[in-house]
């Protein structure tokens, strides 16, 4: 290798006699805001980083007076530092030396001033840069140059010595401004998309222990996503073999909603410690479809072969089992004859005598089917609890020999604090550090970033796609809540994505595509503006980093989702002041515990508390809580927005064009205002209010707030702001 810049002190050059001035500051390693581009064509994988707003250079400008100083007689000396303080100015040209080791000049908008970028260390300084003794490239450590210090030369990494010499003083940060030098204020970023992470939340909880919940670890996302797709797997096997019948579209993930409302595991996803071990959930959908799944025919056709098939599998299900009683399998095919027999001499039917006929057939045999298949589905719900129980022990196992590999310990879960008193909504704070985390990849393509992670046996990479508006939404979260500059990002977000998508059981784009608009969805962002502006609303009590429009709500995950703004599980959150928004997940048992954990909370807390409840209003099956909003003291207002006149946000909103974002909703929705003495003063849902909220569900509504927050966006936000608060990944 060569000694680049070894040089005596007799030879030292104007750039190293400019370093010995009083006002030299020794540089220091800064991870500026940066966007990752592809460094070639050959290798998209490899990737290098260029500033935010770089600005050009201006060239042309001689350095010679720089050069002839070190030349000039040492009675200039003092002279020629004053001249070298004021030849730091933007339109100076840096040292060919430094622009070959990578150093850049750039101006920055926001602190009003030039600062220097290396593109080969990711350096970013306000002081002009030490021309360094070595090459970063050929010679990262510098070892080629240690002899170099035998005759007298500096070493690139500490203060020049002489007689000069001043202590060592840290550098300024170039993110910071300088505490003792005023500088311009900074212009408020306003993030567009419907959202507004703006907003402070009014929100007091009691103080909490740190939590004992496990760092995520993409090896462990990806375990826990292959466990979940064999254990549906398995779950629909068994329900075509013992029952012969498809298993209930969403069913598994509404069980892995409804076991987490009694769960005492220490797993996040899957269930372990539960009492009893029969769900409820998954046990009542299986029954609703046996002998067959009835949906509502749209033609006469269409009623008369359902009226055929349903007599026909309850006839295949009641002489299959050998469980069945004489007087249930006698009555089972007497009625499905006579309805053979019906079906052959009558000619002419209408739509309604074929659904008449099915109601009939059904309140006939349902009683002894369910009978006969009791024990056999409860048996199915076991086997499906006790396979999730061997999942999490293999992946609990791994994870801790992930901690021990790193010096760490399984957590305790930690005492309770000794005294209760209320504090301001905060992160949550785990009890163990994180660990080192493996490589994730990301590509940015057009309009969005995929983010890939290779399992070590896997042939081919875990990709999860996010389009650019979300991953600056959570750019933007991880900045209101994590403080390691961005170096966990990628492998962070890639454990969020990965638990959202084994969550929801997709594991196909086609998957993805079929129940977006099922699962996750959200209330318009004109409706959030409104509860805020009317209600005071600025917390969600179920969201996800993906669909919230505040920077605080509490979620289903409080490991993965901590870092994008979550408080945790909502039932698991005691909050004593604030006005909250709920719309919790379409599973009557959460529903069912949610509507108890509200009014406790509004019972126990003598401070302003607000809760204003969405659910849907299903007329054919009402939810049976449904009495507990009716028979509550805390309601101060119920109305139903009709279905078809108001519009939701699909939940895969963060992979979904703009146009299929905002769809009609199908079902009534309920909205309930449970509010205690001092919030119902505070929040009252007033006429004028209601009105208010009345319109903010009109559709097309959502397209008006969104131009709304573009435009103020690009107002108040121009390139210099990107360069603040507008960092990409790292």
């Amino acid at each position: 290798m060569n000694h680049i810049g070894a040089k005596t002190e007799s030879q030292s050059s104007a750039w190293e006699a400019l370093a010995q001035t009083q006002n030299y500051e020794h540089p220091i390693r800064q991870q500026p805001g940066m966007q990752q581009i592809p460094l070639n064509n050959s290798n998209a994988n490899n990737i290098t980083t260029v500033p935010k707003t770089p600005t050009t250079i201006s060239s042309g400008v001689s350095i010679s007076p720089l050069i002839n100083t070190v030349q000039q007689p040492p009675t200039q000396q003092n002279q020629n530092a004053s001249q070298q303080q004021q030849a730091l100015e933007y339109g100076e040209e840096l040292h060919p030396e430094l622009v070959r080791q990578g150093w850049k000049k750039f101006w920055s908008k926001r602190e009003n001033r030039p600062y220097y970028w290396n593109k080969i260390t990711n350096e970013s300084l306000w002081e002009t840069p030490v021309l360094n003794k070595f090459d970063p490239l050929t010679d990262p450590l510098g070892i080629c140059s240690s002899n170099s210090s035998a005759t007298g030369s500096n070493s690139p990494h500490s203060p020049i010595p002489g007689p000069s010499r001043q202590p060592y003083k840290p550098p300024l940060k170039r993110n910071l401004s300088h505490p003792n030098q005023a500088q311009p204020p900074m212009k408020k970023f306003v993030l567009a998309g419907p959202w507004d992470l703006e907003v402070q939340s009014n929100v007091y909880i009691y103080n909490r222990p740190p939590s004992h919940l496990l760092h995520p670890h993409p090896e462990i996302e990806y375990m826990r996503g292959i466990a979940a797709q064999k254990l549906l797997q398995t779950y629909e096997n068994l329900c075509q073999q013992r029952e012969s019948i498809k298993a209930p579209k969403g069913s598994f993930n509404r069980w892995l909603i409804e076991r987490k409302v009694i769960d005492k595991g220490v797993d996040p996803l899957f269930p372990s410690q539960c009492t009893p071990e029969v769900s409820q959930s998954m046990y009542r959908e299986i029954i609703q479809d046996i002998p067959i799944k009835l949906v509502k025919p749209k033609y006469t056709s269409d009623a008369r072969k359902q009226l055929s098939r349903y007599a026909e599998a309850a006839v295949h299900i009641i002489e299959k089992s050998p469980s069945a009683h004489a007087e249930s399998k006698k009555i089972v095919k007497w009625n499905a004859e006579e309805t053979f027999e019906w079906l052959r001499r009558t000619v002419g039917a209408s739509y309604e005598d074929f659904q008449d006929r099915l109601e009939h057939l059904k309140r006939q045999c349902e009683p002894h089917l369910i009978e006969t298949v009791k024990s056999n589905v409860e048996a199915l719900c076991i086997k499906v609890y006790h396979l999730s129980i061997e999942h999490v022990k293999k992946i609990r196992d791994r994870h801790i020999m992930l901690l021990k590999e790193n010096g760490l310990n399984d957590p305790t879960p930690a005492l309770p604090p000794s005294s209760r008193k209320e504090e301001i909504c905060t992160p949550i704070q785990f009890a163990l550090p994180p660990i080192r985390l493996p490589v994730v990849d990301y590509q940015f393509e057009r309009d969005h970033i995929n983010v890939k992670y290779t399992y070590p046996s896997a042939q081919q990479p875990d990709t999860h796609t996010l389009n650019m508006t979300h991953l600056q939404k959570l750019e933007q979260l991880y900045r209101y809540n994590c403080d390691d500059n961005f170096s966990l990002f990628i492998p962070r977000l890639y454990c969020m994505l990965k638990r959202y998508s084994t969550y929801l059981g997709n594991f196909t784009p086609l998957q993805q595509e079929s129940e977006s608009e099922m699962t996750q969805a959200s209330i318009p962002a004109s409706v959030f503006n409104c509860l805020n502006i009317h209600f005071g609303v600025t917390f969600e009590c179920f969201a996800s980093p993906l669909n919230c429009y505040f920077r605080q709500y509490c979620s289903a995950f409080g490991d993965t989702d901590s870092y994008f703004g979550s408080r945790g599980p909502f039932l698991e959150f005691y909050p004593t002041k604030g006005s909250f928004q709920a719309n919790p997940p379409f599973c009557e048992e959460l529903i069912d515990a949610s509507l108890q954990h509200i009014d406790r909370l509004l019972s126990e807390s003598n401070y302003p508390l607000s809760f204003i409840v969405f659910l849907p209003e299903f007329k054919d099956k009402p939810l049976k809580c449904m009495s507990r909003i009716e028979d509550s003291p805390y309601k101060r207002k119920l109305l139903v927005v009709p279905a078809m006149e108001h519009e939701i946000r699909a939940g895969y909103q963060h992979v979904l064009q703009k146009s299929e974002i905002n769809i009609k909703s199908t079902t009534s929705t309920l909205v309930c205002w449970l509010q205690n003495e001092q919030g119902f003063q505070m929040y009252k849902p007033t006429d004028t209010a209601i009105d208010a909220f009345l319109e903010s569900y009109r559709p097309g509504k959502d397209k008006n707030i969104e131009a709304t927050v573009a435009e103020s966006s690009s107002v108040t936000s121009n390139s210099g702001s990107s360069e603040s608060n507008s960092k990409a990944v790292v």
